[in-house]
């Protein structure tokens, strides 16, 4: 997909995350990890510590907490609000859909509309497209975007790869119309045939769950799991990301007749530093434009990693003004998306931590 959107604008967007923080140096001994492989895995992937919920919070509650300080601080109505989308793979229920309970929750008009969308780590984009079509509906004046993910509870914590890179989080996004032309250049691709890639193979009603799949087993050394955790081809993840990835920022490039010196910030999707290390000098792009930092810090959020990758690395000179930004994210489906934009001046863009009501 190829599109120009217009007349279309972020106007704030908050990231949540829980005050837990653990640290690689106390988690690797179970991971059956020497302290030699420790700090080369350390140093290569860039990881030093994450934000994990607690087992009651989940991640609609993350968003709830965004969206009801966007609410006191007086930056969002209630009769302002359109249309809540919850981007997620970790929602509350199968049944209801977890736009629902927020929608109630919230308090909001019955003509508000709420959308689950299942999408993992493309998913701020994949919302973003969502809520600009939206947006084409003469009545909808604002959208609420949350995002969230508790990855957390997916994965296997003696998981050696994948454990450590992983965090939770919320994010809650403003999306409006606006008199300004303001063109948003958007590419996105998806490809089913990849889909095995990236899965959580047990649990759902393909293959149920069952005590059997429940079972952690050893399928490497330092990598236990069940079929009901998330697992990962890593050789097909890491060819992904080397190849489709470049290919798509560069098309978007060429589409928004933006150069890399036009860009002032690259807002990638950060699943480790090795890879965004990789992909950065593949492309040609300076570094201090596209940040790698996000991992070590907070984990993989999932989708949450753009909106957090803005607030943490760019949070106050999106606030002040306008900068031409590249947005792209890529995971699950598998999918990969690509926006070229002008974003700020923002009302917040600010992360801060989750406090239980």
């Amino acid at each position: 997909m190829k599109h120009i959107f217009r007349n279309k604008k972020i106007s704030a967007a908050v990231t949540v995350v829980p005050k837990e923080e653990r640290r690689f140096d106390d988690e690797y001994p179970g991971y059956k990890l020497t302290e030699e492989k420790a700090k080369k895995f350390k140093k290569m992937m860039g990881v030093d510590r994450h934000r994990i919920a607690a087992p009651d919070v989940t991640a609609s509650d993350l968003c709830l907490f965004g969206t009801r300080w966007l609410l006191n601080q007086g930056l969002l109505k209630k009769e302002e609000i359109g249309a809540v989308l919850f981007v997620s793979q970790t929602p509350d229920y199968f049944i209801p859909p977890t736009s629902n309970v927020l929608q109630g929750a919230l308090g909001l008009s019955h003509d508000v509309i709420a959308l689950d969308i299942n999408q993992g780590c493309t998913g701020f984009l994949v919302g973003l497209l969502q809520a600009f079509l939206m947006l084409e509906i003469p009545s909808m004046r604002k959208i609420l975007l949350l995002n969230g993910d508790t990855c957390s509870k997916q994965m296997s914590r003696f998981n050696r790869i994948n454990y450590p890179l992983t965090g939770d989080a919320g994010s809650a996004t403003i999306i409006e119309r606006c008199e300004e032309d303001n063109p948003i250049f958007c590419l996105m691709n998806m490809d089913g045939t990849r889909h095995q890639a990236l899965m959580i193979p047990a649990g759902a009603y393909r293959q149920p769950s069952t005590p059997e799949t429940l079972v952690p087993r050893e399928v490497e050394e330092g990598v236990v799991r069940s079929l009901q955790h998330m697992q990962m081809d890593g050789p097909a993840i890491f060819n992904f990301t080397m190849e489709d990835i470049p290919k798509q920022i560069e098309a978007a490039l060429n589409f928004s007749g933006d150069s890399r010196e036009s860009i002032e910030y690259f807002l990638l999707h950060q699943p480790n530093e090795f890879i965004l290390k990789q992909m950065t000098a593949k492309m040609k792009i300076e570094p201090a434009k596209l940040p790698s930092n996000i991992v070590g810090i907070y984990g993989n959020t999932s989708s949450v990693t753009v909106p957090q990758n803005m607030a943490h690395n760019f949070g106050v000179e999106l606030e002040q003004k306008s900068h031409r930004v590249l947005m792209s994210a890529f995971g699950t489906g598998l999918s990969w998306a690509t926006m070229v934009m002008n974003l700020g001046p923002l009302a917040a863009c600010k992360i801060m931590d989750y406090e239980p009501a």
